[in-house]
């Protein structure tokens, strides 16, 4: 059952995944068609999920699942988003597997997407800071991503990996 985000508990598990380019408009028309079309299909054991989905940004898809009103996802589950995110990447020429990519704000509210030697140099060149603001796509739960998915670097993992 496709629900709003906010029928959802907070404690709804979250899976992001990050565009390497920010999408066209004609893309997102695409990935919501396709998406709204698997959410309603995505099942567990043949058992409905009560989920939401949706394009953030432009750039990052984000699939969410209520077990306390329903079953929860399996593995099979979980392996079917992974394999219809993989199939709209290969579908538009996106990858959403890129670990290694950053995503923050710059001063001027756009968002920038950098490889982690690009992030790293901009740290070091001052270009950007603790207070810099990035996307955590490791948030789990609902709740997080209302409140923790975009963050100061200094409040993140991201510090730890810059030596803050």
């Amino acid at each position: 059952m496709v629900l709003d985000l906010i029928a959802l508990e907070d404690t709804s598990r979250v899976w992001l995944y990050q565009a390497d380019r920010e999408l066209s408009y004609d893309e997102l028309d695409f990935i919501r068609e396709k998406l709204f079309y698997f959410l309603r299909q995505w099942t567990s054991h043949n058992m409905e999920l009560c989920v939401y989905g949706n394009v953030f940004h432009r750039r990052f898809i984000g699939l969410f699942v209520d077990d306390s009103k329903a079953t929860g996802p399996s593995g099979c589950s979980i392996d079917k988003s992974v394999h219809f995110v993989r199939e709209l990447g290969q579908a538009l020429n996106v990858d959403f597997f890129n670990r290694l990519l950053f995503a923050y704000f710059e001063e001027d509210e756009q968002i920038k997407v950098v490889s982690k030697e690009e992030f790293e140099g901009l740290y070091t060149s001052n270009t950007i800071n603790e207070d810099t603001l990035v996307f955590d796509n490791l948030v789990k739960t609902k709740g997080e991503f209302l409140t923790s998915w975009i963050r100061p670097i200094k409040e993140t993992w991201h510090k730890n990996m810059l030596g803050i």
